[in-house]
């Protein structure tokens, strides 16, 4: 089957989903959207909302369909799965959404895709590595959303307590997408001064503190959110449309995408967020960063983490 022109496929018309699709319209990134649920009445009426909008944004299409759209499409997004629930960590939703993803990688298989597949379902790391043995498909096209939100809130945080704009923030979260992310300081520049350096500098804080601080803050910002709404989707549809735009426009973007790693940073056979090289045909190539040690320590305490959980479920 022909291929159409950046088309992208979002498998999921819950929140997560349709906001995604919300934001993707505006960028112009996507020739046609396909949205699939098996939800058929809410779908309808998600897919109506949208397209009644459409006079508002560049040309798209956008439309209700099913798995045979796999076939020709360029991007897969999996936003479908139980919501985590207030007190719930990601990790307790595992099995249930373990479920889930297997029998949409059973279904997306028989439409023999060349797709990239991106997992944004929680726990995203570890159902990456559930679609990825599931499809059979090279590591390089099996992604998850990973730490990419993670690190744009690492960011944000940083530009407000060190009064500079985000975009001349650089820094990372590694590892899980979860209780045992990696604050990579270590990798951390503002204007391309370490921050290290910066800290010393600046004069205004405790550094070791507000480190703490704020690493601490950014793990638990989407069990803050929960609490207060229910469940988060703004920041994570746009970050999707960031790593949407990273391959459907093959950018050659460093994004912190969910991986298998296969030796890299001393970790092998588990998937988690390191920064890697994003494309049209996934990802490029992975960025192996010279770590503190205790950032090395710490990412190879969460890959023990994310192994634990792995191998307690059925995949």
């Amino acid at each position: 089957m022909q291929k159409q022109e950046r088309k992208v496929v979002v498998i999921g018309a819950g929140s997560v989903g349709t906001t995604y699709v919300y934001a993707l319209m505006h960028t112009g990134l996507a020739g046609e959207i396909v949205l699939i649920d098996l939800d058929q009445k809410r779908l309808k009426g998600e897919v109506m909302d949208l397209e009644h909008g459409l006079a508002f944004v560049q040309p798209v299409t956008i439309r209700s369909g099913d798995y045979s759209d796999c076939a020709d499409a360029n991007l897969i997004v999996v936003t479908a799965g139980a919501k985590q629930i207030p007190g719930q960590s990601r990790l307790e939703l595992i099995q249930r959404n373990a479920d889930i993803v297997k029998s949409i990688c059973d279904a997306i298989k028989k439409c023999d895709s060349d797709a990239v597949l991106l997992m944004v379902a929680n726990p995203v790391d570890v159902l990456t590595q559930v679609a990825l043995k599931r499809l059979g498909w090279p590591r390089e096209r099996v992604i998850g959303s990973g730490t990419v939100l993670d690190s744009a809130r690492f960011r944000s945080m940083l530009s407000r307590h060190c009064g500079v704009d985000t975009r001349n923030v650089h820094a990372y979260i590694l590892g899980e997408h979860g209780d045992s992310e990696v604050a990579a300081w270590s990798m951390t520049h503002i204007a391309g001064v370490p921050m290290k350096d910066y800290c010393v500098v600046c004069k205004g804080c405790d550094a070791k503190k507000e480190h703490e601080d704020i690493t601490h803050r950014v793990r638990d910002s989407a069990y803050h959110i929960i609490d207060y709404k229910g469940s988060t989707y703004y920041a994570i549809g746009l970050s999707l449309t960031r790593i949407s735009g990273a391959i459907l426009r093959n950018e050659h973007s460093i994004l912190t995408v969910s991986l298998l790693l296969q030796g890299e940073y001393d970790i092998d056979n588990i998937c988690l967020s390191i920064p890697c090289v994003l494309g049209k045909t996934g990802v490029e190539r992975i960025i192996t960063a010279q770590l503190s040690k205790d950032e090395q320590t710490a990412l190879k305490a969460s890959a023990q983490t994310l192994r634990g959980v792995l191998n307690s479920i059925k995949i």
